[in-house]
C-alpha cells in the first residue's frame, strides 16, 4: 500500500499521493499547476474537464476558489518540493 502524502498550502492540507489521490488527477488543477512550473510556462490557472489537452479547458474567470488554490498549491509544490524542471538543454 502506498503511504499517503500531504500537503498543506495556505491553511489547507491536500492529499497529493500520485496515483490514488483525486487531487493530483491528470488534467485537474493540481497538476495543471505543477505541470505549468515544470515547464516554466508562468502561473496561469486553468484545468481541464478530464485528462489534458483532450478534453474542455476551464479558465480561471469560470474556477472556484478552492480550484484556483488547487492549482495555486500545484505549483508552489513543484517549485518547493519537488523543485523539478524540464532541461530544455
Amino acid at each position: 500500500m502506498k503511504k499517503t502524502e500531504l500537503f498543506t498550502f495556505e491553511g489547507v492540507t491536500l492529499d497529493v499521493t500520485f496515483g490514488i489521490s483525486e487531487t493530483v488527477r491528470h488534467g485537474g488543477p493540481f497538476d495543471r499547476g505543477s505541470a505549468d512550473s515544470y515547464y516554466r510556462r508562468g502561473h496561469n490557472p486553468h484545468y481541464y474537464s478530464a485528462d489534458s489537452i483532450t478534453s474542455d479547458r476551464i479558465e480561471e474567470s469560470d474556477m472556484t476558489e478552492e480550484e484556483v488554490l488547487e492549482y495555486r498549491a500545484g505549483f508552489y509544490y513543484n517549485e518547493t518540493v519537488n523543485m523539478d524542471w524540464k532541461d530544455w538543454g
